[in-house]
């Protein structure tokens, strides 16, 4: 449904994408000054009226990045969304080519109080530097060390700060820019849940912390235990690591079959 987008401005952004393979990582540019979401005001948007009927409403920490304006305008959707009773998320999304980390835990911090659902990535919870300024008495070893516990003390942290419904994170063991180890960990408060682990062989990188993303927002609303929401989530990111560009177009159909454990990938006739 696109009857709520508003056209306007100079120009779109855009970014340059250079994929990386084995030993050589991707790379991004990006050219996002002075696009049209970023000098776009918050009176722009009737979000009373966008936001009737919704069952969530997400937010990208990419978005308060490009500039005060998008930051207001970020702020005025998740304090309508919350005012309106819907469930809210915002994934960190964190690009230090964007913002600094002390830009960026500033805006963050006063986002969060409206959120219900913080979703990050391998960095942005365990590591003393955690975008959110909590930090954990564990550090991470090496590579392959997942620092469960770290990320255990830090979600704990953020529950009492800021009272989320659930936490969670990819989590990811590099081998290369090819070869990623991949797995998620999910937190209600209570409970930690650490998913399977899969072996991923990268096609495109771009756009798989999203697909996880929309992989566990989409569980929870369809009334997923959020177990399984984390699950879903994250086998809708292992599958995105093998598609070219942006979107993930896996079928739920295919997400639940690697769910249950057909990795061989198999041609199906």
């Amino acid at each position: 449904d696109t009857q709520f987008v508003i056209r306007g401005g100079n120009r779109l952004g855009i970014y340059f994408l250079e994929n990386g393979a084995s030993a050589r990582p991707s790379q991004v540019v990006y050219d996002r000054k002075g696009s049209s979401i970023s000098e776009t005001a918050v009176s722009e948007f009737d979000f009373d009226k966008i936001l009737d009927g919704a069952d969530w409403f997400h937010a990208s920490g990419i978005t308060p990045a490009l500039s005060d304006k998008a930051y207001l305008l970020t702020e005025a959707a998740l304090k309508a969304a919350r005012a309106k009773g819907i469930p809210t998320s915002i994934d960190l999304n964190f690009r230090k080519k964007l913002w600094t980390e002390e830009q960026a835990r500033e805006a963050l911090t006063k986002l969060c109080q409206y959120v219900d659902v913080c979703i990050g990535c391998t960095g942005h919870f365990e590591h003393s530097d955690s975008i959110l300024g909590f930090k954990s008495k564990s550090v991470r070893s090496s590579n392959s060390d997942l620092n469960i516990e770290g990320h255990r003390e830090v979600f704990e942290k953020l529950k009492e700060e800021f009272g989320f419904r659930y936490m969670t994170t990819t989590l990811r063991v590099s081998h290369s820019a090819s070869d990623n180890d991949c797995s998620a960990l999910a937190y209600d408060g209570k409970d930690f849940y650490h998913t399977r682990q899969y072996q991923a062989r990268i096609v495109d990188r771009v756009g798989t912390g999203d697909a996880f993303a929309a992989g566990f927002i989409f569980g929870l609303v369809s009334g997923m235990p959020w177990q399984d929401a984390a699950e879903f989530g994250t086998a809708a990111l292992v599958l995105k690591h093998t598609m070219p560009g942006d979107m993930n177009h896996a079928t739920k159909e295919e997400v639940l079959t690697l769910m249950k454990g057909d990795t061989f990938g198999r041609v199906v006739r």
